[in-house]
């Protein structure tokens, strides 16, 4: 069984990004959608992604930004994979010469299958929470939606916490999980047990 990767996004603080470090996250996020609370300028992003050492990855959150916008975001931030979770589509997705994570926003009615194959050149599917705006808002989603089988690689997100974390892998065994609010002790400010924690119950899960 391959262990599952853990994303801790939305960082914001030298601290906090630390503290996912020393848990032993595999993937950082940096959010660049500005509506968001996590939200951080290229400037500021990259002085936090060159901190991360090798064989972490640093993940750049998009949301119907505009091209330039990801253009410029690029020549100034470090970032190893996109993440889009907006409307995008798998052209918009692929112009940037970047591997990418297409979000989607799960509800009844969505075919995950037929989604995935839209972006198969995408190097996973990440599942959130269908809600007002982009991004699972701290919500969970009905897993039992989500296939046996997709096309790619599945990241799980969405009101994902350490009391639930453990559930969810066990039934849905996904690629990787991606937290960001779970592990929060405010919007944006990353609570170190709690990643610890979050972390513990990945690996409890994966045993």
């Amino acid at each position: 069984m391959s262990r599952t990767r853990v994303k801790i996004c939305g960082i914001t603080r030298e601290q906090d990004l630390q503290a996912a470090l020393a848990a032993g996250a595999d993937a950082l996020g940096f959010v660049f959608y500005p509506p968001s609370p996590r939200y951080l300028t290229p400037e500021r992003a990259a002085a936090l992604a060159v901190q991360v050492p090798p064989f972490v990855g640093r993940v750049g959150l998009f949301v119907n930004a505009a091209a330039q916008d990801v253009r410029a975001t690029l020549a100034a931030v470090p970032l190893d994979l996109l993440q889009f979770h907006g409307e995008e589509d798998a052209a918009y997705c692929e112009q940037f010469g970047r591997p990418y994570l297409k979000a989607a926003r799960v509800r009844p009615g969505l075919d995950l299958v037929e989604f995935a194959l839209r972006y198969s050149r995408a190097q996973g599917l990440l599942l959130d929470a269908f809600v007002d705006g982009y991004g699972g808002g701290g919500q969970s989603f009905d897993w039992s939606l989500v296939p046996q089988e997709l096309p790619l690689p599945m990241i799980l997100s969405g009101g994902l916490h350490a009391a639930n974390v453990g559930e969810a892998v066990r039934k849905l065994r996904p690629w990787a999980v991606d937290v960001s609010s779970g592990v929060e002790a405010g919007k944006g400010i990353k609570d170190a047990q709690k990643i610890s924690a979050f972390m513990a119950a990945v690996k409890d899960a994966d045993s």
